[in-house]
């Protein structure tokens, strides 16, 4: 359903949906708000996944008719835009930063691994091209800040604000699909068998090598310390 500004598998127009007033500027005044829509969205999401956000259900839940929602969100991608920044603003943006861009890129990385497993739709929901909203672009400024003292020019910066949000995206979504994988001790346990087979059968030295070497410590906290440690210690500044 186009609303002026353009709508549809893109959503609106960034400068609809985050420059002009939030509110119809005509009628009654509505018993709900965009905040309102949103935060059912999420409650939603949460609960049920990204599957369960519709207008329909959406609009039940704030008690809201179908139609009267496409004054605040035109389109699922437009709720999904909301939802992110919404989600956002649980992001601390005004603690002190260190001085230390490496050590605070990490701290950067691990808020953003806790918003991501308290909302564990956000990564499928960064997925495609989003258009920071305030809060999101509050972060982005910290962020921004922190690498400042890397010597690195803005363009830089922004580049490995992306990059970094992309793995963290990307860790967690594994991370969280593995936890479910986890439930299921019959298929951990074929896993298993099949990895010891594949890796006694002589065609494969390299990863019978790896899976032989010494264990590493196997909680997602550490690991995706680990992780998060190569990638930053090994970024380039130069």
């Amino acid at each position: 359903m186009p609303r002026d500004g353009g709508s549809g598998a893109a959503g609106v127009s960034p400068e609809q949906l985050w420059l002009r007033p939030t509110e119809p500027r005509r009628g009654r005044r509505p018993s709900f708000s965009r905040a309102a829509i949103t935060a059912a969205a999420v409650a939603l999401a949460d609960a049920e996944g990204l599957e369960a956000v519709t207008m329909r259900r959406v609009a039940a839940e704030v008690g809201a008719g179908v139609m009267s929602l496409y004054s605040y969100a035109p389109d699922k991608e437009t709720l999904l835009e909301l939802m992110v920044d919404h989600v956002s603003g649980e992001l601390p943006t005004t603690d002190p930063l260190t001085g230390d861009w490496r050590a605070d890129l990490k701290a950067t990385a691990h808020l953003q691994r806790a918003l991501m497993l308290r909302h564990p739709w956000l990564p499928a929901a960064l997925s495609t091209r989003r258009t920071p909203g305030p809060h999101t672009l509050a972060f982005l400024e910290r962020a921004l800040a922190a690498l400042r003292p890397s010597g690195l020019d803005g363009a830089a910066r922004l580049e490995i604000f992306a990059q970094l949000t992309a793995f963290v995206a990307g860790h967690v979504g594994h991370e969280i699909a593995q936890a479910a994988a986890a439930r299921s001790p019959d298929r951990s346990a074929a896993e298993a068998r099949y990895l010891a087979a594949v890796a006694a059968d002589g065609h494969h030295p390299e990863l019978a090598e790896a899976l032989a070497a010494p264990g590493r410590p196997l909680t997602p906290e550490a690991t995706f310390t680990r992780f998060l440690n190569r990638l930053v210690d090994g970024l380039d500044t130069d």
